[in-house]
């Protein structure tokens, strides 16, 4: 295939900086591939899977950072190298969405010799007794946006297209539109054309399993692990302010929880926010959590996910912009990856357990 179609060398003071870039081909060129491999002779590394430039930045200035060059570029990536707290680390940004989540962190496994994955950013909150800026840590993960759209007139009793070859399955449970028709009396009238739609597991094709044989996973767990140590941060201060007069009341704090939950849906819909937290139990909802959870799971690669909480749904939207303090909660989730970091230096991973 092809080589290295573009070497850019940047020339700072005490510093050189070499940027490889893959050739288009999609190949890891000869020259790209020497680089990673010497790489992953100074590894094993903690990969921090981040979704956004936004979410990435105060790591990057945080005193607990410290960068290694050159980086490498690949696939539309760029994964830097350095140490948090002293322990080696990959950053990967990986854009927006569950589909961008799972290539990042798959290349990443993919091209370096990578302990566990540490993800973090900021998320929506299903759960009212959690504060803007309280950054989450769930034990579980699910993708909630694999759906069986149930065809008009079936009901909870009708098996669903496909159900009885075991492609989709009705234990999970479902969302009826016509329960959310905003006028009382025709609720349940003639029902509602769009139906139901059923949630559906993921199939799962673990490394350690037999290759296109397929099992399910629905709600993923963290590594146990590593959920365990990161209780340890649960009293944690962290900022509350952004200035002398625009607080946070309460105070943010840690939180380990049940579960979080993440879909290719930005989520500002009240009625589906309380639908999830009723029906699932969940707290933190994002957009690529769920997706790096599972390829970790499939990959048997220790994981945990932080997420610093954007809103607080037993507080009306009126009354505070949410928007004012996501600087804050992008920085806290920082600190609590930093000090979680540090608690793995002197610690051994154990490995991720399958949950149906």
């Amino acid at each position: 295939m092809g080589g290295v179609t573009a070497f850019g060398i940047l020339i700072l003071p005490f510093l050189t900086l070499i940027i490889i870039q893959s050739s288009t081909e999609g190949a890891t060129p000869a020259d790209l591939q020497r680089e990673i491999n010497l790489r992953n002779s100074d590894g094993p590394y903690i990969g921090v899977v981040i979704p956004n430039l936004f979410e990435m930045n105060p790591l990057l200035h945080s005193p607990s950072f410290l960068a290694e060059f050159p980086y490498i570029d690949f696939g539309g990536r760029r994964f830097r190298f350095g140490t948090i707290e002293g322990k080696k680390v990959i950053l990967v940004m990986t854009g927006l969405g569950m589909i961008n989540a799972g290539i990042a962190t798959q290349m990443l496994l993919d091209l370096f010799n990578v302990e566990g994955i540490v993800h973090y950013g900021t998320a929506g909150n299903a759960n009212p007794s959690l504060n803007i800026g309280d950054v989450t840590i769930p034990q579980f993960w699910a993708h909630t946006a694999l759906w069986n759209w149930q065809r008009y007139g079936d009901g909870p009793e009708d098996q669903l297209s496909l159900e009885a070859d075991g492609d989709y399955t009705r234990e999970i449970g479902y969302l009826n539109f016509s329960n959310y028709t905003t006028d009382a009396k025709l609720r349940n009238h003639d029902g509602n054309l769009l139906n139901s739609v059923w949630y559906q597991p993921e199939e799962v094709f673990t490394v350690s399993g037999t290759p296109e044989e397929r099992d399910h996973a629905f709600w993923v767990p963290v590594d146990s692990h590593y959920f365990e140590l990161s209780k340890n941060l649960e009293g944690l201060n962290l900022e509350s302010c952004l200035n002398s007069t625009t607080c946070l009341k309460p105070p943010p704090r840690v939180v380990t929880v049940h579960r979080g939950t993440s879909a290719s849906i930005f989520l500002s819909n009240a009625a589906y926010r309380r639908f999830l937290r009723e029906k699932f139990d969940v707290s933190p909802f994002d957009m690529e959590s769920a997706s790096v959870a599972l390829v970790c799971f499939q990959q048997r690669i220790p994981f945990i996910a932080m997420r610093a909480l954007s809103n607080n749904p037993s507080v009306s939207p009126e009354s505070i912009d949410a928007s004012t303090f996501l600087p804050l909660s992008a920085a806290n989730a920082v600190r609590v990856v930093a000090e979680f970091i540090n608690l793995l230096r002197s610690v051994k991973v154990v490995d991720v357990s399958v949950s149906h």
